[in-house]
């Protein structure tokens, strides 16, 4: 046993270094080196574009906070709507007693311009949605309408256009992890995930007012011309409208779109600059913990602590959507790295029907300094093949409070406000671990929070080795 767990380790260590060797050459060749070896110690990414200060940002979690705003702030359009994401149900609703997402687009097209920016599906049925399953959502949500959709098949191959943003009058935006749409799961739940006999959805999403506004909608205004040839008319840069700076991050490979040749890589920088910083906490949310780039650093700081109080806490769904393997084994490698019981890995059940909540979000924070919510998974995927976008802030307050708001969520309590190591270790700790203890008994859960086990082996198959390679390469 312990000669074939040494094989696996060997065999895992070398596929991830072909995998990181890979991208490294690719970021080199393209003039994106720097994105995973920063010059200087900024906590913004470097370049366009920047961080825009006099902004108002407001984290929404979970489906029945954020899809109701979004309903509300749609219902108010006076001009324009501009809409972009993975995929689209017709009969979606944002709100349980609302219209479904065709009436409310279709209502809103006969008095504003209205335009959806849908990625083209899978060109191959291998995946879903297939392109054939997008055309005929196209034609449910558009046909006798004036809504005007576009479907972009600018993917990389074996990749996907991920992100999910919506502007509204040019002056609100929406950047987060919450498709409008029914494939693959309910997102509409509530943060106390009630037992509902189907698989709870757990996804945030930030509401954005003031001058970043206009770097979403530069960027869905290139994708749509970059898909139809129609160049969207230029809209001033709203007014300062709060006193949070945030920056717009994005990933696009390169040779995609025109008017982006060498692509953009901005998410892994940020992640990169914010997670080597941390000094005393890191707080990730997501759906998948595959980079090996991203885990290089998180091993690092269990193995060289940077203070006595630095803990690293990760949220992660018992199982991505496309795997047998929580993390193709990254949970074994960061356990094998904490000398000291800094680290601990959790999943979220409705309490009761061992029924899982799908932990959907991207959500990022170090040291209550650094804040990113967006649709970019942990993965080499949305770090360098697939189009993502997230917000970044330094605003230590809304990082604090937005780390507050999850942890009451997740712990069931209130009183999280104390330091977040003693927080961690006296409350986080004991209940993920009773709550495992119970699932290995057999015994009914009695909390949402559980503790993940590390001891998934990286190249127990084929999935890992092959997706790192072929698929996420």
């Amino acid at each position: 046993m312990a000669s074939l767990a040494r094989l696996d380790e060997i065999a895992g260590n070398a596929v991830e270094s072909v995998v990181v060797a890979h991208h490294r050459r690719r970021l080199r060749r393209i003039g994106w080196a720097a994105a995973l070896d920063p010059a200087d110690g900024s906590l913004w990414a470097a370049g366009d574009p920047a961080p825009r200060s006099g902004c108002s940002l407001e984290v929404l979690i979970d489906g029945s906070e954020a899809l109701p705003r979004i309903g509300e702030d749609l219902e108010r359009a006076q001009s324009s709507v501009l809409i972009a994401g993975w995929h689209f149900t017709p009969s979606f609703r944002l709100r349980l007693d609302g219209p479904t997402l065709r009436e409310l687009l279709a209502e809103l097209a006969d008095r504003v311009d209205v335009r959806v920016i849908a990625w083209a599906g899978a060109p191959l049925p291998l995946f879903k949605p297939s392109r054939k399953e997008v055309r005929a959502m196209r034609d449910a949500l558009a046909r006798g309408t004036r809504i005007h959709i576009a479907l972009d098949d600018r993917e990389r191959p074996m990749h996907c256009h991920h992100e999910k943003a919506i502007v509204i009058d040019d002056s609100v935006a929406y950047v987060g992890g919450i498709d409008l749409t029914s494939l693959a799961g309910n997102r509409w739940d509530t943060p106390h995930h009630p037992a509902r006999g189907e698989l709870g959805w757990h996804d945030a999403s930030v509401r954005i007012e003031g001058p970043l506004v206009a770097d979403v909608r530069s960027h869905l205004a290139l994708r749509w011309h970059e898909v139809t040839g129609e160049r969207l008319d230029a809209a001033p840069r709203p007014e300062p409208r709060g006193e949070h700076e945030a920056q717009l991050v994005r990933t696009v490979p390169e040779k995609i779109y025109g008017a982006l040749p060498r692509g953009h890589f901005r998410i892994a920088e940020a992640y990169v600059r914010a997670l080597r910083s941390a000094q005393t906490l890191v707080y990730l949310e997501n759906q998948f913990l595959w980079s090996p780039e991203i885990l290089a650093i998180l091993e690092q700081k269990l193995r060289r602590p940077p203070t006595d109080e630095f803990r690293l806490v990760v949220v992660l769904p018992v199982k991505p959507n496309n795997g047998n393997d929580d993390t193709r084994g990254q949970l074994a490698r960061l356990v094998a790295a904490d000398v000291d019981e800094r680290f601990l890995a959790c999943t979220l059940y409705q309490p009761g029907i061992a029924e899982p909540i799908y932990v959907h979000a991207k959500i990022g924070i170090v040291d209550d300094a650094w804040l990113t919510v967006g649709s970019a998974n942990l993965n080499e995927h949305s770090l360098f093949n697939d189009t993502e976008l997230n917000v970044v802030t330094c605003d230590a307050a809304l990082a604090r409070e937005t780390r507050l708001r999850l942890w009451r969520e997740h712990l069931g309590r209130d009183d999280v406000h104390g330091p977040p190591h003693v927080v961690v270790d006296e409350l986080w700790k004991p209940v993920a671990a009773e709550q495992l203890e119970r699932r290995e008994r057999g015994e009914p859960l009695t909390h949402r929070l559980l503790r993940l086990p590390g001891f998934s082996r990286r190249s127990g198959s084929l999935l890992g080795p092959l997706n790192g390679l072929v698929v996420d390469g």
